[in-house]
């Protein structure tokens, strides 16, 4: 299936999940996340972890059972979340603390209102949780088509672990794959952790 088809199938399906199974969904891949040790190494402790804030009203997967379990059993290491810039069409990442304070931009993503804190490059960032729509066997990904984490996840190290976060199980193919397009180096969904091959680098 080409990608306008899967984004219209997999909205379609999200929407008719309830708020309780998506939570739940959320729930059993934040378990997954924390069981993983190939995902933290050795440096679990210090690890950049770049996470997406979840559009509720959209059904996303629900990321803060991850990031509060970052705060109390990672105190080293650092979250990220990005900020939109919709005219350069691009990402600026900046630390998520419990202090932080949020608030909604034009597409309901909960961002930073008023950081103080600098910047973090994206080279800085060990690991990526990107949302999807949908995903396939080969680690391709379905967004909402802006393109803004393709261009962020260009600009990550290539030893960075980009991590897909899926309510569903893959489809087989995406046909209309570009060049543009960044490779997940695996997805976790409520009953599978994939690893697809990565890229020589």
């Amino acid at each position: 299936m080409i990608k306008a088809e899967l984004r219209k199938q997999f909205l379609a399906e999200r929407k008719a999940l309830s708020a309780e199974e998506v939570e739940h969904r959320s729930q059993v891949i934040a378990e997954q996340f924390f069981s993983r040790d190939d995902i933290f190494s050795n440096r679990m402790s210090s690890l950049a972890i770049h996470t997406f804030l979840p559009i509720i009203r959209q059904h996303e997967v629900n990321t803060w059972p991850i990031i509060h379990r970052i705060w109390r059993e990672l105190p080293h290491a650092k979250v990220a979340v990005s900020v939109t810039d919709a005219v350069s069409q691009t990402l600026t990442h900046y630390p998520l603390t419990p202090e932080t304070l949020l608030g909604e931009n034009r597409w309901g993503i909960p961002e930073p209102t008023a950081s103080e804190q600098l910047a973090l490059g994206s080279e800085k960032i060990d690991i990526v949780l990107v949302p999807l729509l949908a995903f396939d066997l080969t680690g391709h990904r379905v967004g909402y088509g802006g393109g803004y984490y393709d261009r962020f996840m260009a600009q990550c190290r290539p030893d960075c672990l980009k991590l897909g976060l899926s309510l569903f199980e893959p489809v087989d193919e995406i046909q209309d794959i570009e060049l543009t397009d960044i490779r997940l180096y695996g997805c976790l969904t409520p009953t599978h952790t994939y690893w697809f091959a990565r890229e020589s680098s």
